[in-house]
């Protein structure tokens, strides 16, 4: 993946929504960021100034927080490239096509580009990836529950589109970069989505609609 551009267009962000859907919306842009491209060295210095409480999110985000501490840019872009980029291909095909088919390019793209076309999202002019690829799944979950497209998405809209194009394959893509043979810094940043990923199912599950 490639690319520090945002991947989404960004017409429009709201600021009507509780705290609670606020953090939510940052932590899906931050993993975004994260698995867009190598992060520089503020983005770097700013994930070493986290802070994480006892719970099995706030355990991964500290861990996360003291390996970012000492990482530097230039060691993580070489981290990145070879699980995502590589000779030819890299470590991980991070796309929910080939997680959920075998095959990039497949029906749950198209099937995510129709839903996109509903809900007013359009990729940026400037990227090339697949939109079916992590980051831009997590920047698109961001904006639904921030309005960035339009209106915040409800709950129900919110659980629908996660439950169809991010949780039957995210949580694998995160325990396989948890596990990764090159992953460093990028196996905590595995371990903070596979958490999350597991707490927003459970919450989706837990709701009404």
């Amino acid at each position: 993946m490639t690319g520090q551009e945002a991947a989404m267009e960004r017409p429009t962000v709201t600021n009507d929504i509780a705290e609670e859907d606020r953090l939510r919306a940052d932590l899906y842009d931050f993993l975004g960021v994260l698995l867009a491209a190598p992060p520089n060295q503020g983005l770097l210095d700013q994930t070493a100034r986290l802070s994480g409480d006892e719970t099995d999110l706030g355990t991964a985000i500290g861990a996360l927080s003291r390996i970012a501490q000492h990482t530097k840019a230039p060691a993580v872009e070489r981290e990145f490239n070879a699980l995502f980029i590589g000779l030819g291909r890299g470590e991980l095909l991070p796309y929910a096509s080939y997680y959920l088919t075998g095959f990039l390019n497949e029906k749950p793209l198209a099937a995510l580009r129709r839903d996109m076309a509903a809900r007013s999202m359009t990729r940026a002019e400037n990227v090339y990836e697949p939109e079916d690829n992590i980051a831009s799944l997590m920047e698109m979950m961001a904006g639904l529950i921030t309005g960035r497209f339009g209106t915040p998405a409800t709950l129900s809209d919110q659980k629908t589109f996660f439950n169809k194009h991010i949780g039957p394959w995210a949580g694998h893509f995160f325990t396989d970069l948890e596990a990764a043979r090159n992953s460093v810094l990028y196996a905590s940043v595995g371990a903070v989505g596979r958490v999350f990923m597991e707490i927003e199912a459970e919450g989706f599950r837990m709701s009404a609609g």
